[in-house]
């Protein structure tokens, strides 16, 4: 199942190069060039106003894979992804989900491949599938993961359960690691690529999450900072982005379970949450938030994954972007 880079080197060489960036020169005495997309402009002889044009799509004509793209943070960056032109690969363990998204944005541009991303036979084979089914991979976004259970008890250093742990690993952890192997596999013959992987401010700082969490999304920014190491030398960026508590389903899973005392029985699968259950746990994270005014949505952390995953970014690798309105750099504890 597991493709060589041999094989990979030789399909690349019949595959069409990639259009980079070209070089620019700005002279000290042009003045700064405004955005077409907000201003109008007189043409050359004065005769009216040119219509503003179109912003550029940033991903435009590049192939994306997108792990956990079927909802929440994943969700969100597929639907970003493809309004800026990107072909996307939804790998998700839930291919129904997948499989809906993928068709209310559009066969032709998007499709979704069942994914375990413990597993590394489904990660070879979605790779596979993006390779085989758009000629090439651009772009990887190491986006599934796992909370684990949340309830006092399994939060606890004291409890703590060698099986939980593992398995939240694998999933976090391994699955971004797999990710990193098989895209580079794809990207490196082509000396092009951006990998980026959805960490947490749980991998910044200690008690912002349970233990297995925080060992996981520790795991995955010193992964990018090793990968960035090693891929730089092919042409493939690594990057992660670590966010701050967005009001996803799973998260809003992780509350419910919070105020369980036993777990043995209880139904850690993520229900839909309803308006008054994200409303709560948004104003949670706004009164934790250092900046404030805005709430932390799930849109805010794709937009970081796009300026990543896109060529404006191309000299960016081993960076871990934080998104968190300043919460893991300062604390107010004087009431300035």
């Amino acid at each position: 199942m597991q493709a060589s880079l041999a094989s990979y080197t030789a399909a690349a060489a019949a595959m069409p190069s990639l259009d980079l960036l070209p070089e620019t020169k700005t002279l000290a005495h042009q003045p700064p060039i405004s955005s077409p997309s907000h201003h109008h402009a007189w043409d050359g002889n004065g005769n009216g106003i040119i219509p503003p044009t179109p912003a550029p799509k940033r991903l435009d004509g590049k192939v994306a894979i997108v792990t956990g793209g079927a909802r929440g943070i994943g969700e969100a960056i597929v639907r970003l992804f493809v309004k800026h032109g990107a072909r996307v690969v939804i790998a998700d363990i839930d291919s129904d989900a997948g499989d809906a998204l993928a068709a209310s944005l559009g066969a032709h541009q998007v499709s979704c491949v069942r994914c375990d991303v413990s597993v590394e036979a489904d990660v070879a084979r979605a790779v596979d599938r993006a390779v085989a089914r758009h000629g090439r991979l651009d772009v990887l976004v190491n986006n599934a993961g796992v909370l684990g259970r949340q309830t006092p008890a399994a939060k606890s250093i004291l409890s703590f359960d060698a099986g939980e742990f593992d398995a939240v690993l694998r999933v976090n952890a391994l699955g971004a690691a797999l990710g990193m192997k098989h895209a580079a596999l794809a990207m490196a013959p082509r000396r092009t690529g951006s990998i980026v992987s959805v960490a947490s401010v749980a991998g910044v700082l200690g008690g912002l999450g349970p233990h297995a969490y925080t060992a996981s999304k520790h795991a995955i920014v010193g992964l990018t900072k090793n990968a960035a190491c090693e891929l730089g030398a092919h042409g493939v960026r690594v990057n992660c982005v670590s966010p701050f508590g967005v009001a996803t389903p799973m998260l809003i899973n992780a509350w419910r379970q919070g105020h369980v005392a036993d777990d043995d029985d209880l139904d850690i699968e993520v229900a839909v949450p309803s308006e008054d259950e994200v409303e709560k746990m948004e104003e949670v994270v706004r009164g934790f938030a250092t900046l404030k005014g805005p709430t932390l949505r799930p849109r805010d952390v794709a937009e970081a994954v796009l300026f990543l995953a896109s060529d404006e970014s191309r000299y960016i690798s081993g960076h871990n972007l934080v998104v968190d309105g300043g919460i893991t750099t300062s604390r107010n504890l004087i009431g300035l």
